[in-house]
């Protein structure tokens, strides 16, 4: 068995500055950011370079129809290097522009299209959650499919990934927190993954470590305490992306895209909501073996007993970041408990493989049940 493969050249520097000197951005790369990255980053730098701006398309999640249209914009430039200077969104869809993107994108997703990597791309993440930068899995909405369905292939791998902690100061408190969520969670599914090696173990428990070392002092000291944890974080999330990006996400991201693809709850969010209720099914099924050695990871950060209910005192802990709402408030009627139990069993064989233990349909349909109640 492989135990780990990194593809992308990672990159470390304090400030966008560093980077523009190493990377000498210019005239023949295509940067797909936001507008407010570009003038706080680029402009100031004096940087003459092709520029499109994500939110033109709208806010959400990425979908096939945004990337069909960055597409078509996106052909009035002559480039060969695609920059991505965003989140996970903006990573994910310059991983499917690199490519030979056919008239209509979803057909790579789907498989009617086979991915051609045509562009140079660099990864340089504006927030310490996705770990996208490392991995080779890009998500969409498939609007006319009304599904979220991942790519996950060869050439959907960026080039170089580049880390400045920088870049995450002026990222809102609840965008930090929901992101650095995810890559906890990336970090806990990866270590309970049956594709798990040492290797991958390592990068996990020394994500979680650092995201929960930094939760503590947040949560003692307040919102403005993240200032001081940057690198941690966004270390963290990278390593964490290592981790999944080898040994795979499982149920969590799994039931998540339901509530992400139907309400557009950010993806960080709606992971958020599904972590706990998972792991307390898995040691519900299966106290034994490895959930053994992970509760008592969280235990250990919480200061208790891992007899005890650990995963309702995690709850209780992240609870003091950002308050976790039922899955009602997002818009969801009952039943769509079934509706999205089915879904989740059909789409996401891909996530579902690499559950710490075998979920049944009763079992999945428990857990929508209750966060929706």
């Amino acid at each position: 068995m492989q135990a780990l493969k990194i593809v992308p050249k990672i990159f470390y520097f304090e400030t966008f500055k560093e980077f523009h000197d190493e990377f000498q951005v210019g005239k023949d790369d295509l940067v797909v950011t936001n507008e407010s990255r570009y003038k706080l980053f680029i402009e100031p730098l004096g940087i003459e370079t092709n520029v499109i701006y994500r939110k033109k398309y709208g806010e959400g999640e990425p979908s096939d129809e945004v990337i069909d249209a960055i597409v078509r914009d996106m052909k009035k430039y002559n480039f060969k290097r695609i920059i991505a200077f965003g989140g996970g969104s903006i990573i994910d869809i310059c991983k499917v522009l690199a490519l030979d993107v056919p008239e209509k994108s979803i057909d790579l997703f789907t498989g009617k299209a086979t991915p051609k990597k045509i562009k140079e791309l660099i990864a340089v993440p504006t927030t310490c959650g996705t770990g996208s930068e490392v991995t080779n899995v890009a998500i969409a909405e498939l609007k006319s499919l009304q599904i979220k369905k991942g790519i996950a292939v060869e050439e959907t791998y960026a080039d170089y990934a580049v880390l400045i902690p920088e870049t995450v100061k002026d990222l809102p408190y609840k965008f930090f927190i929901t992101s650095s969520m995810d890559a906890l969670i990336h970090a806990a599914e990866s270590f309970l993954s049956p594709k798990a090696s040492p290797f991958t173990e390592m990068y996990s428990l020394k994500a979680i470590q650092m995201i929960m070392d930094g939760y503590k002092e947040i949560v003692a000291k307040g919102e403005d305490e993240r200032l001081n944890h940057l690198k941690d974080f966004i270390l963290a999330s990278n390593y964490a992306g290592i981790a999944f990006g080898n040994a795979g996400c499982a149920a969590v991201h799994a039931l998540s895209y339901s509530i992400g693809g139907a309400f557009h709850v950010a993806h960080g969010e709606a992971n958020y909501q599904f972590f706990t209720e998972v792991f307390k099914m898995y040691v519900k099924k299966e106290p034994k073996g490895k959930i053994i050695e992970a509760t008592k990871i969280f235990a250990d950060v919480l200061e208790m007993d891992a007899n005890g209910d650990v995963y309702g005192e995690l709850e209780k802990f992240l609870n003091k970041l950002i308050v976790k709402k039922p899955l009602r408030e997002y818009g969801m009627v009952e039943i769509q408990i079934d509706e999205f139990t089915t879904s989740t069993i059909e789409n996401q064989q891909r996530l579902l493989a690499n559950n710490y233990v075998f979920l049944t349909e009763v079992d999945i349909r428990e857990i929508f049940a209750n966060l929706y109640y």
